[in-house]
């Protein structure tokens, strides 16, 4: 608990210097609201952010759910095949130089307003960290115990599920953990192209309504939406690696 303390702290007094600086320069709520009219927002507007929070979540849920099979397949097969590696990976790169913005709109037209293309953005924003971590984990496991194996006779696929998979897991639950934090993100993207329901029909119908204050409490839910995703992946990654974890453990009591 104590290496959240300074963190905890340090936004403590952000909110409390927010809080004097808009109550100093009486700036009006539509502009830029103090945290205490956030909070009251919040606290008024929390069943109706609530409805719309779980339609959110349900979309992240769906497209991150969609983007780590997917991601994970393909980053096992290009482990397993250096062809399909130097024939896919190039245009995995090439593909996240197209904006989601670009492409979210398209999805819309094609797929409706419905929760699909929503999902469909969710694994798209989702998908690339989750393969590259994962190919990138598989690239750098450690060579000796390969060539052991091929020494003993194993297959591609035993020396990738005895080997190359299990020292690839720290670089997958790392891009576990940054699609996590996109996936809410990436619903609410969604959103605002077009639905009827969600964080992103609820912050647009807020910005047209210059309830800034609601704005901001969409966006203390939308955090805290992609924290609690974010500490479910640590807790199964350490569920897991518990081996890795317990290194950590011993050389931080090291250091003391």
């Amino acid at each position: 608990m104590k290496k959240y303390l300074s963190p905890f702290l340090a936004f403590l007094f952000l909110l409390i210097l927010w809080e004097i600086f808009v109550e100093f320069l009486h700036i009006e709520k539509f502009i830029l609201p103090a945290p205490s009219h956030v909070a009251r927002a919040l606290a008024a507007a929390w069943p109706l952010l609530l409805d719309h929070s779980l339609y959110t979540a349900v979309e992240a849920l769906l497209g991150f759910m969609f983007a780590v099979i997917m991601g994970t397949c393909l980053a096992l097969a290009m482990g397993l095949l250096p062809w399909v590696k130097r024939t896919i990976y190039p245009l995995i790169v090439v593909s996240q130089t197209i904006p989601i913005m670009a492409v979210a709109p398209l999805l819309i037209i094609w797929f409706g307003y419905d929760i699909l293309p929503k999902v469909l953005v969710v694994a798209l924003v989702c998908f690339f960290p989750i393969t590259v971590s994962t190919v990138e984990g598989l690239d750098n496991i450690d060579q000796d115990m390969v060539k052991l194996l091929v020494t003993m006779g194993a297959t591609p696929g035993q020396i990738l599920r005895l080997v190359k998979f299990p020292g690839a897991l720290p670089s997958f639950f790392a891009g576990l953990k940054i699609s996590a934090t996109y996936s809410i993100m990436g619903a609410v993207i969604g959103e605002w192209l077009g639905g009827s329901k969600g964080l992103g029909i609820y912050m647009t119908r807020s910005m047209h309504s210059f309830l800034t204050e609601r704005v901001f409490a969409s966006i203390v839910v939308i955090t805290a939406m992609s924290l609690i995703l974010v500490g479910i992946i640590e807790l199964i990654a350490r569920l897991t690696m518990p081996w890795l974890y317990q290194k950590k453990s011993w050389q931080q009591d090291e250091k003391l």
